[in-house]
């Protein structure tokens, strides 16, 4: 009989690549074991006038994918020439269809440069292996600047989010930061009947030491009921002010 293959993820938002040559060291080291990366808070020839972007590296993902030379690598800009997502599959992953969908508000939505108007959107690859049809999604929620508690903004992405999920068909993989404490309604909305591995795993934190406030939660990976998880857990490799996660699955 031959063995069940797995895969093998990591979420991160890697915070503008602040913390450039420890998170490529990273990349590189997980280069060969990691069949999707998923990425928040990236750059794609970044122009921002956004004073706190100075510090940013405004090209990451170019960088990233010149390191994952055999993965096809997604971006998808929140707003021209501003933050977004990246999403990288290897490339002996045979992709059947990729898209993006705006959860809350729309691209180019940003007001007076204020982050708390930008748009979001997750990103969607989907993929078959074993005979399993599978959909990984990227996400990077509603940043406002007053912690990560429930608002009507984040409740009316929660259930945005609810209805893209619902019209996916066969196996789900959600992964990102969500920017919610694990005790919100607009986390509950998003899980729906999926498995909090967060919850479920029993961790005490997604942040790594060079996050200062004490709220100690924002990633989150949420899977449908027949994901078969193998490993999961949160890496402790301080490549960022949030610690990559880790899931393998079939």
């Amino acid at each position: 009989m031959m063995p069940e293959y797995s895969m093998k993820i990591i979420s991160l938002n890697i915070w503008g690549g602040k913390v450039y040559e420890p998170l490529f060291d990273f990349i590189t080291h997980y280069n060969s074991e990691i069949d999707v990366f998923c990425f928040q808070e990236m750059y794609k020839g970044g122009q921002s006038f956004r004073p706190h972007l100075k510090n940013m590296h405004m090209n990451i993902f170019v960088d990233i994918q010149n390191i994952l030379k055999d993965y096809q690598g997604f971006f998808s800009e929140t707003q021209t020439h501003e933050e977004g997502l990246g999403l990288f599959v290897k490339d002996s992953i045979k992709i059947e269809s990729f898209q993006e969908r705006f959860v809350f508000r729309s691209r180019n939505a940003m007001v007076n440069l204020d982050a708390r108007t930008l748009g979001r959107l997750i990103q969607i690859v989907k993929f078959s292996q074993d005979n399993k049809d599978f959909s990984i999604i990227n996400f990077h929620g509603l940043w406002n600047g007053m912690g990560k508690t429930d608002t009507s903004e984040r409740l009316k992405q929660s259930n945005n989010i609810k209805k893209s999920l619902n019209k996916l068909t066969g196996n789900k993989i959600l992964c990102g930061d969500f920017n919610l404490l694990p005790n919100t309604e607009s986390l509950s909305i998003i899980k729906n009947d999926m498995r909090n591995l967060i919850t479920e795993y029993k961790i005490t934190s997604t942040r790594s030491g060079l996050y200062k406030k004490h709220e100690r939660f924002a990633d989150y990976i949420l899977v449908s009921e027949n994901v078969k998880v193998k490993d999961f857990k949160v890496l402790q490799d301080e490549v960022s002010d949030h610690l990559p996660l880790y899931l393998e699955f079939s």
